[in-house]
C-alpha cells in the first residue's frame, strides 16, 4: 500500500471538468491544477464565546419566544372577571418546573451528553440505540423514524406560528394595519427562508446580539412586575402545580396543553447539537435563557394578579406604552429566529436520515470550516417553506395554530425519552434502576402533555400528524427498498480479491484505455463491472476500482487525500478522501493521484456507474404502497455524476432492472 499526497481545498474556477477536445489539453489542464491549488490554512478554531453567542442566537430562539403566547392560552380556561392568586401560582409553578424538568434536566444535563461523534437529535439518538443493542430491532428502528417524521411536523409548524405571534402584535401598535398580518408574515418567511444558504454561521452573527437584547429585556420586565407582587415568587414550590392540577381537573387537558407551550424547542435543541456543541448550549441556557424565560413568566402572572384585564395579552401588555413599539419590532425579529432552531434542526436530522439509509442522497452544502454539523440542504429548506407557507394561508391566526403545535413536539419528546432509556439501559450507563427512577418522571409529564394535546386532535392537530405520517411512510418505503436491495445484491456479491486472481487467468478480451469503477466497497467487485463483463465480455487494459470517501474534518490532509493499493498489473484500488468542507470533485482527486504515479489517459479513460432501477411488482398493499414510493424516490436522488463532479462527457452509467 502507498499513500499519496494530494491538493486540498475548495474547488476553484480551474476546478471543472475539462471540456477540450484534444489529450494534450486535458493531461496540460490536470497538470496545471496540481501546481495551481495549494493547501489551504487550517480553520481556526472558534473562540467559546462566539459559539455561546450563536447558541443564544439559533439554538434558544424557539423556546425564547415562547413567553409571547405561553402563559397568555394557559391563564385564559381559568379566567373569568377576576382571577385567583392560587390559579396563578399554580400556573406558573407548572411553568417553571416544566422549564426544570424537561429543559434543564433531561435536555441540558442529560441528552446533550447522548451525542453521536458530535451529532445530536433522535436520530442520533437511535443510533446510539442501535449500536447498544448491538443487533437490527425493528421496534427501535419504528421508534427514530417516529421521532424524525415528529420533528419534521414541528418543524413546518413552529416558524409558522412563531412569525405570526409576533406580527399579530402590530396590531396593539397600529390596530389599522391588522389587515397586512398575512403578507408581511409570508414577506418574513421567505426572506427567512431564501436567506438559509448563507449558513448557520453567518445567520449567527446576526441573530446573537438581537437574541442577548430580547432575553435581557425578557428579565427586566419580569423583574420590574415581580417588584410590585413579589408573591408570584411562591410559585417556585411545587405544591402550587400540585394543588392546580387536583383542584382543576375538567380542564387539565387544556391547560397543560398551553403550558407545554413554554418547552417547545427543546427538541430542537437537542437536535442543533452538531452546529454549536455541547458546552456552549448549557453555558447559553443556565447563564442566560433560563433565569430570563422565568422571570419573565413571573412577572406576567404578577402583572396579572395587579390587573386582570391584562389577561388577555399579559406579554405586550407588561411592556411600558412607550416602549411597545419597539418592543413589536423586537419580538418580530425574535420570532423570525425562532423559526431558525427548527429549520437549522431539520437539515441535521435530513443528514442523519440519509447517513441512516432511511432518505435517498441530497446535494448537502457545508457551511462552516470549524463546526460540521452546520449544513444547507436546499431540497428540505424549500419543502419546509412550501409547507410553511401552506399552514399560514389555511390558519390565518397563531391561535389557531396553537391547536396544531403540540402533538409534533410532545410524540418527538417522548420518542426520545424512551430511545434514551433503550440506551441508558444497553449501554449500562448506569444500574436499570436508576435509569427508571431518573425517566419515570420526565415520561409521566411528556405523557400527560401528549394525551392534552391529543384533544386538539379534530381542532388542527391532524396537520402534524398527517405530515408526520408522510414523511414516516417516505423514510420507511427507502429504507425498506434499500434493504431488499442489498439483500440482493449481497446474494450476488463477489469477493474483489479472488475475483482479480481468477480475471489474470481468463480468456476475456481487452480494450484499450483505463476504466474507473466507482464503488462503495472496496473489497467487493462493483456491480457495474459485473455487468459490464456480463453484457460485453471485454475488459479495460487498466481497471481502477475507485472509493471516495469523507472524513469529519473540514480539509483531507495531503498524506491522506489518496490511497493506491495495486492489486496486480491490471486492477488497482484508488481511494479518495475530501474533508466534510470540500467538494468530493473526482476530477481534482485524479490529480493528486497522478503526482504519486497513478497512470492513465485521460482521453481514452471512462467512468462507470452502476443505475439501479426498482421494478415494482404488479399487485396491491401497504407492500407494494411502499415500493412505489421507493421507486419514485430513487428517481429523484441527486445524480452521481453530478454530485462526484464526473466529467459527463467520459460517464457512462449501466443500468438494470431490480425486482422489489
Amino acid at each position: 500500500m502507498s499513500t499519496a499526497q494530494g491538493q486540498t481545498g475548495p474547488v476553484s474556477p480551474m476546478g471543472k471538468p475539462p471540456t477540450d477536445d484534444t489529450e494534450d489539453d486535458i493531461n496540460t489542464f490536470l497538470d496545471h491544477l496540481d501546481d495551481e491549488l495549494p493547501e489551504p490554512p487550517r480553520p481556526p478554531h472558534q473562540p467559546l464565546p462566539a459559539l455561546v453567542l450563536g447558541a443564544v442566537g439559533v439554538v434558544y430562539g424557539d423556546i425564547g419566544t415562547s413567553p409571547i403566547y405561553a402563559f397568555r392560552e394557559a391563564i385564559r380556561p381559568v379566567a373569568g372577571t377576576t382571577v385567583a392568586q392560587a390559579d396563578v401560582l399554580g400556573l406558573l409553578s407548572l411553568l417553571i418546573w416544566t422549564l426544570m424538568l424537561i429543559v434543564t434536566f433531561k435536555y441540558v444535563l442529560i441528552l446533550l451528553r447522548a451525542d453521536n461523534r458530535g451529532e445530536g437529535g433522535v436520530l442520533s439518538l437511535y443510533t446510539l440505540a442501535r449500536l447498544a443493542i448491538g443487533k437490527r430491532s425493528l421496534p427501535v428502528l419504528a421508534l427514530g423514524i417516529a421521532g424524525a417524521a415528529l420533528f419534521v411536523g414541528d418543524a413546518v409548524i413552529t416558524p409558522a406560528i412563531s412569525v405570526l405571534s409576533a406580527v399579530e402584535g402590530a396590531g396593539l401598535v397600529l390596530p389599522s394595519l391588522t389587515h397586512w398580518v398575512m403578507p408581511v408574515t409570508l414577506g418574513i418567511l421567505v426572506a427567512l427562508f431564501v436567506a438559509q444558504k448563507q449558513g448557520t454561521a453567518k445567520i449567527a452573527i446576526g441573530f446573537g446580539p438581537i437574541m442577548v437584547i430580547w432575553f435581557g429585556l425578557l428579565a427586566v420586565t419580569g423583574i420590574a412586575h415581580i417588584i410590585a407582587a413579589p408573591a408570584v415568587l411562591e410559585a417556585f414550590n411545587p405544591f402550587w402545580a400540585a394543588e392546580f392540577l387536583t383542584t382543576h381537573l375538567a380542564i387539565t387537558s387544556i391547560v397543560l396543553g398551553a403550558v407545554f407551550l413554554a418547552v417547545t424547542g427543546a427538541e430542537a435543541l437537542y437536535a442543533d447539537l452538531g452546529h454549536f456543541g455541547r458546552r456552549p448550549i448549557m453555558l447559553a441556557w443556565i447563564l442566560l435563557v433560563f433565569p430570563a424565560l422565568v422571570l419573565n413568566y413571573l412577572g406576567q402572572g404578577a402583572l396579572v394578579l395587579a390587573d386582570p384585564s391584562a389577561i388577555s395579552d399579559p406579554f405586550f401588555k407588561s411592556v411600558p406604552a412607550t416602549a411597545l413599539p419597539f418592543f413589536v419590532v423586537l419580538a418580530t425579529a425574535a420570532t423570525v429566529i425562532a423559526a431558525q432552531a427548527v429549520i437549522s434542526g431539520a437539515f441535521s436530522m435530513a443528514l442523519a436520515a440519509i447517513q441512516l439509509g432511511l432518505l435517498p442522497r441530497m446535494r448537502i452544502s457545508h457551511t462552516s470550516a470549524n463546526q460540521s454539523g452546520q449544513i444547507y440542504i436546499g431540497s428540505v429548506n424549500y419543502l419546509l417553506l412550501i409547507g410553511v407557507v401552506w399552514l399560514v394561508l389555511v390558519f390565518k391566526s397563531s391561535a389557531a395554530l396553537a391547536s396544531a403545535y403540540g402533538i409534533a413536539v410532545t410524540g418527538t419528546m417522548l420518542v426520545t425519552t424512551t430511545l434514551a432509556v433503550i440506551y441508558g439501559i444497553k449501554a449500562r450507563l448506569m444500574p436499570v434502576g436508576a435509569i427508571y427512577a431518573i425517566a419515570a418522571p420526565i415520561a409521566v409529564m411528556e405523557t400527560a402533555f401528549l394525551i392534552s394535546n391529543l384533544s386538539k386532535l379534530f381542532e388542527g392537530g391532524y396537520v402534524p400528524v398527517l405530515l408526520a405520517a408522510t414523511v414516516g411512510i417516505v423514510m420507511a418505503s427507502w429504507w425498506r427498498g434499500t434493504q431488499i436491495i442489498q439483500a440482493k445484491n449481497d446474494k450476488m456479491a463477489i469477493a474483489l480479491a479472488p475475483f482479480v486472481k481468477s480475471m489474470a487467468k481468463s480468456s476475456v478480451g481487452g480494450v484499450s484505455g483505463t476504466a474507473f469503477y466507482l464503488t462503495p466497497d472496496p473489497d467487493i467487485v462493483p456491480s457495474a463491472l459485473l455487468h459490464s463483463l456480463k453484457h460485453f465480455r471485454v475488459l479495460h487494459d487498466k481497471v481502477v476500482l475507485l472509493t471516495v470517501e469523507t472524513l469529519r474534518v473540514p480539509t483531507a490532509a495531503p498524506e491522506e487525500r489518496v490511497t493506491i493499493i495495486r492489486l496486480d498489473d491490471r486492477f488497482t484500488s484508488l481511494t479518495l478522501r475530501f474533508g466534510f468542507m470540500e467538494t468530493p470533485n473526482i476530477v481534482m482527486g485524479l490529480s493528486a493521484a497522478r503526482k504519486v504515479g497513478l497512470k492513465f489517459n485521460t482521453m481514452t479513460s471512462t467512468f462507470f456507474l452502476g443505475r439501479r432501477r426498482p421494478v415494482v411488482r404488479p399487485g396491491f398493499g401497504v407492500g407494494q404502497l411502499m415500493d412505489k414510493v421507493f421507486a419514485l424516490l430513487t428517481r429523484l436522488a441527486a445524480d452521481p455524476t453530478d454530485y462526484f463532479h464526473l466529467p459527463r462527457d467520459r460517464v457512462v452509467e449501466l443500468g438494470y432492472r431490480v425486482a422489489v
